[in-house]
């Protein structure tokens, strides 16, 4: 049994991380669940929310907020290809907070179900992300 993961987060633009950790707290979308070394091999779809990035058992964790995507745990490690990935540090709540309320507002006034379908699935990271920045 291997004291490490390898962990690789992967957005559509680069690869984020690459490298051995202790473990990784991951937003599933049926809710969140923990990979850690020798961990069974499984596939999760990820709803909006924070990954946890742990490089040894008693360090403080690397955050990253996701808008989703997908994991997959095999015996190489785990591997995120995240829809987008954005910096907690870079949260601007206010801006944060006026972008919902124009979604909301462009919800109401949607043309039909696919484009409210669309800015609904915004809504919902918005506010994943809104509830993250306010804890």
């Amino acid at each position: 049994m291997t004291d490490t993961l390898h962990f690789e987060i992967v957005s559509p633009e680069r690869l984020l991380k690459d490298e051995d950790v202790a473990m990784v707290v991951v937003p599933g979308a049926e809710g969140q669940f923990t990979a850690l070394p020798s961990h069974a091999p499984m596939m999760s779809t990820l709803k909006p929310g924070v990954v946890e990035i742990y490089v040894s058992e008693s360090s403080e964790p690397e955050r990253l907020f996701i808008k989703g995507g997908l994991a997959q745990i095999n015996p190489k490690g785990l591997t995120i290809l995240a829809e987008e990935t954005l910096a907690l540090d870079d949260i601007d709540t206010a801006d944060l907070a006026t972008k919902i309320a124009n979604t909301r507002e462009d919800i109401e006034d949607a043309k039909d179900d696919v484009e409210r379908g669309l800015l609904e699935k915004e809504l919902k990271w918005m506010l994943a992300l809104s509830e993250v920045a306010a804890a």
